[in-house]
């Protein structure tokens, strides 16, 4: 029986356009699009892409179109066929979670709701930004963060891959530790994002999260999803609103999820939703490894292809 790790993008992966051709060929997409609501649905085809960026629509505009992915691969795919784990970058963490069948696409979509107009008012009451760092091991990152605190909030929060690794803070310790960073030979990338989203700096939307939280009845899942807040398997109905209020304030830990993964024998790994993101950081964390995805109509054959040989 396959081993398949299903992976779930979050921020960032978006583009206008996502999801048509799916819309248009299964019925099921159409569905769950067309439940996200006319606004929305305007974004997520039409754009403009400004508006797709910002946080409060960026994130149901991701999760919307992830699970009608999901869904469509869902309906052609077997699921008898192989035993399944799921993960989630950030806002991808829902995406799994849904796919695991912890809540139902309208709870999901309102959770994400919320979670993003939750963000998006915290970077605009704690303006920040944030950086990648390539080439620099955690210590490394963690030992510059401090010394760039001096000047304000500054902490290491995406461990994308061994030697890809997130920063986030007012903008003025983000920019002191580029330059430490980059004199130590460091290659820098100041990212075009609306806050400082996974730093302290997020307490408030991690606050207001689980009040929202306290809403919802979640279900018992059919598989495990890798929590971003500790990188461990969970299948717990008592702990994961908790871990999903921690996650919003916490560092995601995506580089140990996935290493988590192999250690447990998965060997097939599939991206579902916009973009290539996570299949380009499994490479850094793995070169043996390689995912498949399913953004389109073209994707989906190719796996399913794949998947059937």
């Amino acid at each position: 029986m396959s081993k398949i790790a299903l992976m779930f993008p979050g921020q960032g992966s978006q583009s206008v356009g996502m999801g048509k051709d799916f819309y248009e060929k299964y019925p099921k997409a159409k569905e769950i699009i067309d439940l996200a609501g006319d606004e929305l649905k305007k974004i997520i085809f039409e754009g403009p892409q400004e508006d797709l960026t910002l946080t409060k629509y960026a994130q149901p505009a991701i999760f919307t179109v992830s699970i009608a992915a999901f869904e469509v691969f869902k309906e052609l795919y077997d699921f008898k066929n192989a035993e399944f784990v799921a993960a989630g970058h950030s806002l991808g963490e829902y995406c799994a979670l849904y796919a695991a069948g912890f809540f139902d696409f309208k709870d999901g979509l309102s959770m994400v709701k919320a979670r993003g107009e939750f963000i998006q008012k915290a970077s605009e009451a704690n303006p920040g930004t944030m950086a990648a760092t390539i080439g620099l091991d955690a210590p490394i990152v963690e030992d510059i963060c401090k010394q760039a605190s001096t000047v304000g909030v500054c902490e290491a929060v995406n461990f994308n891959s061994p030697c890809q690794i997130v920063i986030a803070g007012v903008s003025a310790a983000i920019n002191k530790a580029v330059e430490l960073a980059s004199a130590v030979g460091a290659k820098t990338v100041v990212l075009n994002v609306s806050g400082p989203f996974h730093s302290s700096l997020m307490s408030s939307a991690s606050d207001n999260m689980a009040k929202e939280l306290e809403k919802y009845t979640f279900n018992a899942p059919k598989f495990g999803v890798f929590t971003n807040c500790d990188a461990s398997l969970t299948k717990d109905l008592s702990t994961i609103k908790e871990k999903l209020v921690k996650q919003i304030k916490s560092a995601v830990k995506w580089d140990e999820t996935i290493k988590n993964i192999i250690l447990l024998g998965f060997d097939k790994f599939i991206e579902i939703g916009s973009g290539k993101v996570l299949s380009g950081l499994l490479r850094r964390i793995d070169r043996s490894k390689k995912a498949l995805n399913i953004e389109d109509c073209e994707s989906l054959e190719k796996t399913l292809e794949e998947l059937n040989k």
